[in-house]
């Protein structure tokens, strides 16, 4: 993860998720809606970047809202929203991003920066969307 990270390859990135979340027992999402919150996806998916040494900054204040996660890389920005979607729903995420300027608040580091819309339902990613800025 920190590799693909630090390599800016969002494909694999998703793909690693994708085989992350398709691993989670479905025994353990019975009899509970933990799927149906945006922060039990939130949560895996800050543990991952975080167990792997990266820089992951959560939650963060911006002057048009609150971003859900950051991940400031060797010579990059990852900027991360998530959202919880029905199917035919995808899309909102990285529009949130753009529309509050999220980014905006690293434009001084001088570095890349990646705009990462992810939106999950069916307990899985069903929406991954990405730009740099």
């Amino acid at each position: 993860l920190a590799r693909l990270t630090a390599e800016g390859d969002l494909e694999k990135v998703r793909a690693l998720f994708e085989a992350f979340f398709a691993s989670v027992p479905h025994d353990w999402h019975r009899k509970n809606d933990l799927a149906n919150y945006e922060g039990y996806w939130a949560a895996l998916v800050y543990s991952h970047f975080a167990a792997a040494g990266l820089d992951v900054r959560v939650e963060e204040a911006t002057a048009r809202g609150r971003l859900d996660m950051a991940v400031l890389g060797p010579g990059c920005v990852h900027v991360y929203e998530f959202k919880v979607v029905d199917r035919g729903q995808e899309g909102r995420a990285l529009a949130q991003i753009r529309e509050r300027g999220y980014a905006d608040k690293y434009r001084h580091l001088e570095a890349p920066i990646h705009l990462i819309g992810v939106e999950f339902g069916e307990r899985n990613i069903v929406g991954f969307e990405f730009e740099t800025a």
